[in-house]
């Protein structure tokens, strides 16, 4: 188990992370969202011991977390590009990586990296945006280390590097069972991959609980305007768009079978929402309706 206890960052007079308290269950992915700004980075490098908190606590398995070796062995951060000086090799920034994770795959690594196109005697400097941040993925694939933090790592690749990404990723989780954190803005790619959704909004949590559920918190009402209107009447509504007579609104909360037959008898059709539209939809609300807590 992961728990945060009142974790909060400050830099100067900025709050980045404020009084999270938060548990985390090992085994499993999870999707961290949050817009620019939001203190991703922050609660991550925090959640990484790579930055003691202002305040608070991050505690692994009953033991606080920053400056504990074997905590940090058993962790891997990587960002959007290799955390190395440019003038190393890519052997040498690996040689680094698997000098610090004792679990360590070299045949992985290797593997990765005919995978990705990356030359291992290059310089980290001379490398592409994308392979840079494909080097990234190879530390944090290849490291298999129990606690992998992924923040961005794939800015700056294609569509075809990102899929590769994904996939690599979904296939070593299966076969080597660990917690992962991948925080993005692509939320749609990778949707399907998160088991547990973490939102986090100006340094606070919004919500936090499995996809599925998250799934579920919203539906699109489509049909004749007055219908949707009356069906959606003091319902959360996150968004209306109309065109003509036609009307399509966005609700917060689960439709329970007796209220879609109702709608469905009166010319509605209820679509699901997907993860990024109601991600967008919370954090892009003035107020966040008590029922996302």
């Amino acid at each position: 188990m992961i728990e945060l206890r009142g974790l909060t960052v400050r830099y100067g007079d900025t709050v980045a992370v404020d009084d999270v308290s938060l548990d985390l269950p090992t085994g499993a992915i999870y999707g961290l969202l949050g817009r620019n700004g939001s203190g991703k980075t922050s609660l991550l490098s925090a959640l990484a011991s790579h930055r003691r908190p202002t305040r608070g606590d991050v505690v692994v398995d009953g033991v606080e977390a920053f400056e504990n070796p074997a905590v940090m062995r058993a962790t891997c951060f990587v960002g959007d590009a290799v955390d190395v000086l440019g003038q190393e090799r890519v052997c040498q920034a690996l040689a680094l990586a698997k000098w610090l994770r004792p679990t360590w795959d070299d045949d992985y690594a290797s593997k990765l990296l005919e995978i990705f196109a990356i030359d291992r005697r290059k310089r980290v400097q001379s490398l592409s945006r994308g392979q840079k941040s494909a080097l990234g993925a190879v530390v944090g694939l290849a490291s298999r280390t129990p606690l992998t933090i992924l923040d961005e790592v794939y800015l700056g690749m294609d569509a075809v590097a990102r899929t590769t990404f994904y996939r690599e990723l979904l296939a070593d989780y299966l076969a080597h069972p660990r917690t992962i954190i991948l925080s993005t803005h692509l939320i749609d790619e990778v949707a399907d991959l998160f088991e547990r959704v973490i939102v986090i909004d100006r340094g606070r949590i919004l919500l936090h609980e499995e996809a599925d559920g998250l799934r579920g918190r919203g539906a699109t009402v489509t049909g004749p305007a007055a219908a949707v209107e009356a069906f959606t009447a003091g319902r959360t509504v996150l968004a209306s768009q109309s065109l003509g007579g036609t009307r399509a609104d966005t609700v917060y909360g689960r439709l329970e079978a007796s209220e879609v037959a109702r709608a469905e008898a009166a010319g509605l059709s209820i679509g699901p929402v997907g993860l990024q539209e109601l991600f967008i939809h919370l954090t892009s609300a003035a107020e966040v309706p008590d029922e996302r807590r």
